[in-house]
């Protein structure tokens, strides 16, 4: 696995290993964040770890026409019982983002560190990083945050205060936009519930190289 430098570059993912490692070391500037994006690699580590850039094989990935919305969900929508906005408060989706609870899909601590925060909201300020917001009785209760690559969504986190918040963000990001991939990065059974579905990294890339 190669040690980045200074250097503005990021090794084949074909090199990355069994888990989906590519690199470690580098920084979080914008130029070197895009590029990782662009060839189909992401930040993933802890505070007080090197930063750790990954590639995994296969891909979780949602094609917006595979979207599952189920009746209970539907009805949810139709009540109207949430507000949902798009990009009128990302540095509190990430926020909250850094600060949920995810016990509950055995997890602990969090992955978003104060130099990653940092980070997306400059690529928020350039117009690249996005957010949905949901929100209840005005308080802001669900959403979720990403990177837009040209016609792909490539999905960073997302959190959920109240029962159904963030599935009514994500499904809200799909249904309000033209991409023609959202890029979920590793499975779990929330996104899978949702219509998401592993590729190969080769097909994930081919999509993504096609932007």
């Amino acid at each position: 696995m190669q040690i980045l430098t200074n250097k503005l570059e990021f090794p084949s993912v074909n090199q990355a290993n069994q888990y989906g490692m590519v690199a470690v070391g580098g920084d979080l500037s914008t130029d070197r964040l895009l590029l990782a994006y662009k060839s189909g690699i992401f930040p993933w580590y802890s505070d007080g770890e090197p930063i750790v850039w990954y590639s995994p094989n296969p891909r979780m990935v949602l094609f917006p026409d595979k979207l599952k919305v189920s009746k209970s969900m539907r009805q949810i929508l139709k009540k109207g019982t949430f507000k949902v906005t798009f990009n009128q408060a990302f540095e509190e989706v990430i926020a909250n983002c850094k600060t949920v609870n995810r016990t509950a899909q055995g997890e602990t601590g969090t992955w978003i560190t104060d130099e990653m925060k940092t980070a997306y909201i400059k690529l928020h300020k350039l117009g690249i990083a996005k957010s949905v917001e949901v929100w209840q009785d005005n308080t802001l209760v669900g959403g979720l945050y990403g990177l837009e690559i040209k016609d792909i969504f490539c999905g960073e986190s997302m959190f959920s205060n109240v029962s159904n918040a963030s599935k009514v963000a994500f499904i809200h990001l799909i249904k309000n936009n033209n991409y023609k991939l959202i890029d979920c990065q590793v499975y779990n059974d929330h996104l899978a519930s949702l219509g998401a579905e592993e590729v190969s990294r080769e097909e994930f890339l081919f999509f993504l190289q096609g932007t």
